[in-house]
């Protein structure tokens, strides 16, 4: 067996299909966000402004955030020592997991290392604790909502996307009284559009199911006090299981679920991946424990980033630029193609010093390559402007339909 030509040919397929991916190395530098500097590969630099990233509200850089982190290092030391049941519990991820289920509404919570952990290690356990389950799934769930399903190894549907109609379908094809799991996000990162939440509850409602939402990219985001959309919509108290990040508005690290203190102890008691994996760093759950209370109160950063969301949008509107416009904070620009979309990626991040990562297949389905912005408090008026001058000098040079497309 040649395996080292094996690596090769598949490594050579996605070059020769414009997808292979390629890191950029940057240095975020404190007090100066969404500015870094880019460390090319020949050892030079240049000073450039992040475009694509999650730290959608600045926090990672935030006094407050980096002030606990600060304290708990001082305080505590590097690692957590262990797994939760191991020594790995300290008195910041009890803070962390009672901010959380506050946030929510919730009896609890659950902190695990990451979001995609969350999501894996719940939606696998539930199988187990609910014998006979048939899990619901929305045809835009995240790539970790689709593992956890499948490790679950029980009957499962995938409805249309947002589409209740279809998922009214099958849930009448379900014998009555087997348990029933409806998973979906509030979110849906490559779009931007929101799930129907409050159509989606009414039918779990009708037909006794669960609800277990995603709210990774609405976290910190939406709400009067960043519980997500499911908060701004009056709708939190339905959701029965709610997922969340750390890693995005929240800028620091690590994932949860809030839902049941029943629910909760299960999950805890029963899921592998939270079970064999050790915690977050004290440092990280006290960062994190500082940016949830903090955004809980302060509304000016969510208005900020909305407002340059807006004028963003607006902007490339009017340039006629394919975006699809849902009313999110996320801004995908269409390319279509996926060399085209790299090339422009590059020349952006070479020639204007913006930097956008190209979002190609399997991330989106083949034909809808695109740019993916996220602009921030952090991307005022000077930034956008240069942002806008790049993309139509960008797309009339590489010839790109300028044709908008319809939401």
């Amino acid at each position: 067996m040649d395996y080292t030509g094996s690596l090769d040919i598949a490594l050579n397929r996605l070059h020769a299909e414009g997808r292979y991916r390629t890191f950029i190395d940057i240095e975020r530098r404190r007090g100066a966000f969404p500015q870094a500097v880019w460390r090319r590969p020949d050892g030079s630099e240049k000073e450039i402004t992040v475009w694509c990233g999650n730290d959608y509200l600045g926090m990672a850089q935030h006094p407050a955030v980096l002030g606990a982190m600060h304290d708990a290092l001082d305080a505590a030391g590097a690692g957590s020592g262990g797994t939760r049941n191991i020594s790995g519990t300290t008195v910041y991820h009890k803070a962390l997991e009672a901010e959380l289920a506050d946030l929510h509404g919730k009896e609890a919570a659950l902190v695990f290392t990451s979001a995609y952990v969350a999501n894996d290690a719940t939606l696998s356990t539930l199988a187990r604790l609910f014998p006979g389950l048939v899990i619901l799934s929305d045809a835009l769930n995240h790539a970790s909502m689709i593992e956890g399903i499948r490790h679950a190894g029980c009957e499962r549907h995938i409805f249309r996307h947002n589409d209740t109609d279809d998922l009214r379908r099958l849930l009448e094809g379900i014998t009555p009284g087997r348990p029933i799991l409806i998973a979906f996000e509030s979110i849906y990162s490559m779009d931007g559009d929101f799930g129907p939440i409050r159509a989606i509850c009414d039918l779990a409602e009708e037909f006794g199911a669960l609800t277990y939402i995603d709210e990774v990219h609405a976290v910190g985001m939406y709400g009067p006090r960043g519980g997500g959309v499911a908060e701004r919509d009056g709708q939190m108290g339905r959701i029965d299981i709610i997922n969340g990040t750390l890693a995005k508005a929240y800028g620091v690290m690590g994932g949860y679920i809030a839902a049941s203190a029943k629910m909760v102890d299960a999950i805890r008691s029963y899921a592998p991946g939270f079970i064999f994996t050790s915690s977050l760093p004290p440092a990280v759950a006290a960062g994190a424990t500082a940016s949830v209370r903090h955004l809980k109160i302060n509304q000016g950063l969510r208005d900020a980033q909305q407002l340059h969301a807006r004028i963003l949008k607006l902007r490339l509107k009017g340039m006629g630029l394919p975006i699809i416009d849902h009313g999110s904070h996320i801004v995908p620009v269409h390319v279509g193609n996926p060399i085209h979309c790299k090339m422009l990626s590059d020349m952006l991040l070479e020639n204007f010093g913006i930097y956008v990562q190209p979002i190609n297949f399997p991330t989106v389905p083949r034909g809808t390559e695109r740019l993916r912005f996220t602009p921030s408090p952090g991307h005022g008026p000077a930034l956008i402007d240069h942002l806008i001058g790049a993309m139509d000098s960008l797309w009339s040079h590489c010839a790109l339909n300028r044709a908008e497309l319809s939401a």
